[in-house]
């Protein structure tokens, strides 16, 4: 059994609903994922997180679980879920799924039944007869109000929060994990696990946004809880875990994962991806490559493993935000590419990033789908902000943008029905099969680049040592005893003179430049070095 086999894993996130259509009904389904894996093992990654698939309302798109034990019948059934893990495995390729503990949906049984106060589900979630003045993720109070008695809700009003207090929580979930692990699976994405325990209901101190934070972010007890899910269940099976965790920096970080803690493996941080906002997602600034560049050194030489990515169901489109998805998409996709694939972690790439897929091109508030979305315009409107600001907001953050359908072919090739949500119309031009075919498409870098890091154990566990961070541009070394490997990225779309001269051969290149000694670096080239050691 390898326990670490996830330290030289390369993950491959799906979100269900938007990947492919086996049936016809416009959203995405688990036979068509099946129809896909071997378009997902010849890209050359060998674990793939899928996004939820349980039983769900979709108030947020399967983030409100109903049944832990079931899958969404939109989705399939669990006899198409069981064939999934079984023909993964055949090509090689694990799976992990997300775990929502925090919350469920109000339609989960466990809910339904808190709402009677003699229940012994009652103690399940947290009801209270007056509410604290704390509020949500998604705006507005974190409470409401079901008969006499309010209870709480961190995200949406159709997502009560569990009582972690209660060691009948605990229990359940311990059994949901054992469930899907004894199925076969590889793991879990803990979604937002360091908000999952309340160390107290009093007031918090008022903010603009959270207030009440002070008592549920990274408390003690969430430390507990995740080392008790390790001892009891997860170090019982060979799966590894990846935490989703709100503001925190790398001190909080290491305090999940460092192996003598034993809670998490890694975690998704958020501070790269707050370099392009002010004060809330919503309110976006000029991207700086200096922020962003600066920030992810700091990551790599301070945390001890690294969950790296650019995109995810819940972020902008990589290139769109980090890159130029108009004149130098081709250059700036596989740019980034490089950068995602050579850093010191495991990396994550999202369905669709390995095509260069951009943001959506919604026209008009109706086409988006996403809750989030349509309750920070409304909210925006009520502020007053005019309509041509609030529209700007949506079009550059919203969800939705990462949602849009996968582009299989230049029709779409995504279901033969109206999707669930509009398609992008830029999929004549950017699409899986046309990739395929072009031999210097992004997607095609994508696996070479994918080979590079395979073939090369320095790029998994090697060093990490900064080179050059001005001026837009990122150059770093990944060194072993007898390797070295250095990454050289442009991060602007200006041409830039090369500051640092290398003794070595050029191994990958954006360009398809073979000469390491090229005085000048292109908008957006990135290329690596294999170092005369």
């Amino acid at each position: 059994m390898n326990k670490e086999l996830w330290k030289n894993s390369i993950v491959y996130q799906i979100y269900p609903r938007s990947y492919m259509d086996s049936n016809q009904d416009g959203i995405g389904d688990i036979p068509g994922i099946i129809q896909k894996l071997d378009y997902v093992k010849d890209l050359g990654v060998n674990v793939i997180w899928l996004s939820p698939v349980y039983a769900s309302p979709n108030d947020d798109n399967g983030y409100d679980i109903s049944d832990y034990l079931s899958i969404n019948k939109e989705y399939g059934t669990m006899e198409d879920m069981d064939l999934l893990i079984q023909e993964a495995g055949l090509r090689g390729i694990r799976i992990i799924m997300d775990l929502v503990i925090n919350h469920t949906s109000d339609e989960h049984q466990w809910f339904i039944e808190s709402q009677k106060k003699d229940s012994p589900y009652r103690d399940y979630y947290i009801w209270r007869d007056r509410p604290n003045n704390w509020t949500s993720f998604f705006s507005g109070s974190a409470w409401d109000k079901l008969g006499d008695s309010y209870y709480l809700h961190l995200f949406s009003k159709k997502q009560p929060d569990l009582n972690w207090n209660n060691p009948k929580v605990m229990e359940e979930i311990q059994k949901i994990m054992k469930f899907w692990l004894d199925k076969g699976i590889y793991g879990f994405r803990c979604d937002v696990i360091n908000v999952i325990f309340k160390s107290s209901l009093a007031n918090g101190k008022k903010r603009l946004v959270l207030t009440g934070r002070e008592f549920y972010h990274s408390q003690e007890g969430c430390h507990e809880i995740l080392r008790t899910l390790r001892k009891e269940v997860l170090d019982h099976y060979d799966c590894f875990t990846v935490g989703e965790t709100v503001m925190v920096n790398t001190k909080e970080a290491n305090d999940l994962i460092l192996p003598e803690r034993k809670e998490l493996d890694m975690v998704f941080g958020f501070e790269h991806m707050e370099t392009d906002q002010i004060n809330n997602k919503w309110f976006k600034t000029k991207f700086k490559p200096k922020k962003l560049i600066k920030v992810l050194a700091k990551w790599q030489s301070e945390v001890y493993w690294n969950a790296n990515y650019l995109s995810n169901h819940d972020q902008p489109r990589s290139v769109s935000r980090f890159g130029d998805d108009q004149k130098y998409r081709i250059e700036s996709a596989k740019m980034l590419a490089t950068l995602n694939l050579t850093l010191k972690g495991t990396p994550y790439i999202y369905q669709g990033e390995e095509i260069g897929m951009t943001n959506g091109d919604f026209k008009s508030l109706d086409e988006y789908r996403d809750l989030e979305t349509h309750r920070i315009y409304a909210l925006a409107k009520k502020l007053k902000f005019p309509k041509w600001y609030r529209m700007k907001m949506i079009r550059l953050t919203s969800r939705d943008n990462a949602r849009t359908p996968m582009q299989w072919n230049r029709e779409g090739g995504f279901s033969n029905q109206k999707p669930w949500l509009k398609m992008n119309e830029n999929t004549e031009k950017i699409n899986v099969k046309d990739s395929i075919q072009n031999p210097l498409s992004i997607l095609n870098y994508y696996k070479a680049l994918i080979q590079i890091r395979k073939d090369n154990d320095v790029l998994m566990n090697g060093s990490f040592e900064p080179l050059y961070m001005k001026n837009g541009l990122f150059i770093f070394r990944r060194a072993q005893t007898n390797q070295a490997i250095i990454t050289v990225l442009n991060l602007t779309k200006k041409a830039k003179k090369m500051p640092i001269k290398f003794n070595g051969k050029k191994i990958i290149s954006n360009y398809n430049k073979e000469n390491a000694s090229d005085p000048i670096l292109k908008p957006y080239e990135s290329f690596l070095v294999m170092e005369e050691v």
